[in-house]
C-alpha cells in the first residue's frame, strides 16, 4: 500500500478542494508582496534618512501589531464568518501599502505600521495566518495533513522568493527609466496594496465548507490549554531568536557588511527561498517515517549551528554557503510544526490554537529586532545571527525533551489528550 509520504513529490496531495486551492493562491500573492517588501523596508526607511535605531523600532513596532491582530482573529474566528474576516484583512493590506507609499515622515509610518499587515519578515505573522490554517485544516483528510500544509509553506516561500528577486525593480527602474530610486521603492509599495486588492478577489468565492462545523466553545482552548501554552512558550522563544534576523535585518547585515548592491543581496536571499522551498517536500516523508516533533528537532538544529558560523564567514563566497545549508534544513520544521499544532487539538480549538502559538512568536520576535539594530549600531560584527541561532538552538532541546511523547488526538470524538509512557 502506497503512503501518504509517497506522494510528496506531487504538486498537490489527493483530495485537496477548490477552497483550498484558493487559499493557496492567495498565500503566493501575499509572500510574494511580503519578499519585495521585506528587503526594501529597510533600505527605503535608510533612505528616507532614519537610524539603524529607528528602524528596528519601526520593525517592532511591525510585528507588535500584526500579533494583536492575530490575536484577535484566533479568539473570534469561530464566532464570525471566516470569510468575512479575511476580505477585511485584503482591504487593510490595500491600505497598508497605500500608507506606505504616501507617507515619509517616521510618525505617521509607525501608525501605518502598527495598525497594517507589512511583514518584514521572511514567514508570514499577520492576521491571515490562523484563519488560513483552520480552514485548511479542515480541507483534507488527516493522513495528508501535513502534505497540505508544506504546500502552503512551499507556495508561501516560492512567492516569497520571487518577491525578494522584484525588490531590484527599482534598480532596474532608476537605471533605466532615470526614477528616482525613492520613487521606484514608493511604487512598490502602492504595488503591496494592489496585491491586497487582488488576494481579496481570490478569497470571494471560498464556500460555506470553510466556515466553523462546530458550535463556538464557551472558552477557545479546553482540553489542550496546557499543551498549547506550552508549545507557545517554546514557539516564543524559537520566535525571540529569529527576530535577530529577521530577513529585513539579515538583508541589511549582507548589504552593509559586504557592501553589497540590492539587486546582489536580493539574490542571495532569492536562492535561500528556493533552498527552503525544496526542504518543505522533503519533510513530508522524513516527518512520516521520523515523527513530527524529530523532523522539526533534528533539522532544525544543525540548521542553527550554521546561523551561528556565519558571523564568522571570511568572504562572501563563504557566508553565502552557510546561508544556503541553513536553508535547506531551517524550514523543515515549518509544515510539521503547523501539523503537529492542529493534530495535538479539537477541531473546536484550532483557531485559538493557531492563534496562540503565533502570536507569542510574534511579541517575541518583535522585540529582538530593537535589540538587533542597537547591535548593529554598535559593532559590524553578526552578534545578532550568533545570539538568535544560540537561543533557536536551546528551543530544538527543549522541545524535543517536553513534547516527543505526545500524541495527536483523532479527528473526531477524540479522548482527552495523552501522552505515552
Amino acid at each position: 500500500m502506497k503512503s501518504v509520504g509517497d506522494e510528496w513529490w506531487r504538486p498537490f496531495p489527493p483530495g485537496i478542494t477548490h477552497d483550498a486551492f484558493r487559499i493557496l493562491a492567495a498565500r503566493a500573492v501575499r509572500a510574494f508582496a511580503d519578499g519585495f517588501v521585506s528587503v526594501l523596508l529597510p533600505i527605503y526607511l535608510l533612505e528616507l534618512g532614519f537610524s539603524v535605531l529607528a528602524i528596528g523600532s519601526l520593525i517592532t513596532v511591525t510585528l507588535v501589531g500584526s500579533a494583536l491582530l492575530t490575536l484577535w482573529a484566533g479568539f473570534f474566528a469561530n464566532r464570525h464568518r471566516r470569510r468575512h474576516l479575511l476580505l477585511a484583512a485584503c482591504l487593510l493590506m490595500a491600505a497598508t501599502g497605500a500608507g506606505f507609499a504616501l507617507t515619509t515622515q517616521f510618525w505617521p509610518l509607525l501608525i501605518v505600521a502598527f495598525v497594517g499587515t507589512i511583514n518584514p519578515s521572511s514567514g508570514d505573522v499577520s492576521l491571515f495566518l490562523p484563519l488560513e490554517q483552520t480552514m485548511l485544516a479542515q480541507a483534507i483528510d488527516p493522513g495528508r495533513r501535513t502534505a497540505l500544509f508544506a504546500r502552503y509553506s512551499l507556495v508561501g516561500t516560492l512567492g516569497g522568493g520571487i518577491g525578494v528577486i522584484a525588490a531590484s525593480i527599482p534598480d532596474v527602474a532608476a537605471g533605466a527609466w532615470g526614477w528616482s530610486h525613492l520613487a521606484a521603492m514608493q511604487g512598490m509599495f502602492a504595488l503591496y496594496g494592489i496585491l491586497g486588492l487582488l488576494t481579496l478577489f481570490l478569497y470571494r468565492p471560498l464556500t460555506q465548507a470553510v466556515e466553523p462545523t462546530h458550535e463556538a466553545l464557551p472558552a477557545p482552548l479546553q482540553r489542550s490549554r496546557s499543551i498549547v501554552y506550552g508549545l507557545a512558550a517554546l514557539f516564543s522563544l524559537d520566535s525571540f531568536g529569529s527576530g535577530f534576523f529577521v530577513q529585513s535585518l539579515l538583508a541589511l547585515w549582507l548589504y552593509q557588511a559586504f557592501d553589497l548592491s540590492v539587486t546582489t543581496a536580493a539574490s542571495i536571499l532569492f536562492w535561500s527561498s528556493i533552498f527552503s522551498a525544496i526542504s518543505f517536500l522533503l519533510a513530508v516523508p522524513i516527518s512520516e517515517r521520523f515523527g513530527l516533533v524529530n523532523t522539526m528537532v533534528f533539522t532544525h538544529l544543525p540548521a542553527n549551528i550554521f546561523l551561528m558560523l556565519l558571523p564568522f564567514a571570511p568572504n562572501l563566497a563563504t557566508a553565502v554557503s552557510l546561508l544556503l545549508a541553513r536553508s535547506a534544513l531551517s524550514q523543515m520544521d515549518v509544515p510539521t510544526r503547523t501539523s503537529y499544532v492542529m493534530a495535538v487539538v479539537t477541531p473546536q480549538e484550532r483557531p485559538a490554537a493557531a492563534s496562540l502559538t503565533a502570536v507569542p512568536r510574534s511579541f517575541a520576535s518583535a522585540l529582538s529586532p530593537l535589540l538587533a539594530g542597537y547591535l548593529m549600531s554598535l559593532s559590524a560584527f553578526g552578534w545578532p545571527l550568533l545570539i538568535g541561532g544560540a537561543l533557536k538552538a536551546v528551543y530544538d532541546l527543549l522541545l524535543l525533551a517536553k513534547f516527543q511523547s505526545v500524541r495527536p488526538v483523532e479527528e473526531a470524538g477524540a479522548p482527552a489528550l495523552t501522552q505515552t509512557e
